[in-house]
């Protein structure tokens, strides 16, 4: 039996045994992936980390930004898996810095909001919209623009994605989740955005015993869960001063 097929025997449902198995018969070189996060809140940690190990390459990372140096998806910038970032924010990474001004590492620049307003089109089905952030900037460079009642307006295409990584506090066998907090931020539009969607959570629980008010995403746009109990929650900038100040 296969490394593959033994992962598939032992998982159950939706649930893989880790993250390793989880991505074993899934990821490619050459895909486009949406990863869940902003910053280093609310990152799939071990799905990035197990990602890096699968040496897949030549990818294409959907990412409001790229980490840190040596961790989050600053992982696979260090071993060159990524091609081409579609992001927002690319401050606090030297090395996406690096790359990028030395030409080795394409970029989609994004406003936020719009990258958000992207992902959530593609998993609503929605083809492109017209915005009016970006217009009259280098963003709106070779794009369609239109005016609409006196205004200027860009075009902007939805994003889909070959995997969704995405991270939550909490799911119930069914893959219904719950995110804590602003660990919510691009997670659920990453999912649905994603045509496979991977989770990592701390806690996995059986149907029924999450209140169904309290589901932030549906188990429809869930494939596959990992259980990461314990993840490191790294703090991206730690400031602290003198007590009594």
């Amino acid at each position: 039996m296969t490394d593959a097929s033994s992962a598939g025997a032992m998982r159950k449902g939706k649930l893989y045994p880790d993250a390793a198995s989880a991505l074993a018969d899934l990821v490619a070189d050459g895909q486009t992936l949406a990863v869940g996060g902003f910053g280093l809140c609310g990152i799939p940690e071990a799905l990035i980390a197990a990602l890096r190990d699968t040496g897949v390459s030549g990818l294409t990372a959907i990412s409001n930004n790229a980490g840190v140096d040596g961790f989050g998806l600053g992982q696979l910038l260090a071993t060159r898996q990524i091609k081409k970032m579609i992001s927002s924010y690319v401050g606090e990474n030297k090395e996406f810095e690096r790359q990028y001004l030395s030409g080795e590492l394409e970029l989609e620049f994004n406003p936020q909001g719009t990258l958000a307003e992207r992902l959530r089109a593609g998993g609503a089905g929605i083809p492109a919209f017209f915005t009016a952030t970006g217009y009259g900037t280098v963003v709106a460079d070779g794009k369609e623009t239109r005016q609409f009642d006196g205004k200027h307006y860009v075009l902007e295409t939805a994003l889909r994605a070959d995997v969704a990584l995405v991270k939550a506090w909490k799911a119930d066998t069914a893959g219904n989740l719950v995110f804590r907090k602003t660990a919510r931020n691009f997670n659920p539009a990453c999912a649905m955005a994603g045509k496979v969607c991977v989770v990592e959570v701390e806690e996995l629980v059986e149907v029924g015993a999450i209140d169904p008010d309290q589901v932030h995403l549906p188990g429809i746009y869930v494939h596959r869960i990992v259980v990461n109990s314990t993840p490191e929650k790294r703090i991206e900038q730690r400031t602290v001063r003198a007590e009594g100040n």
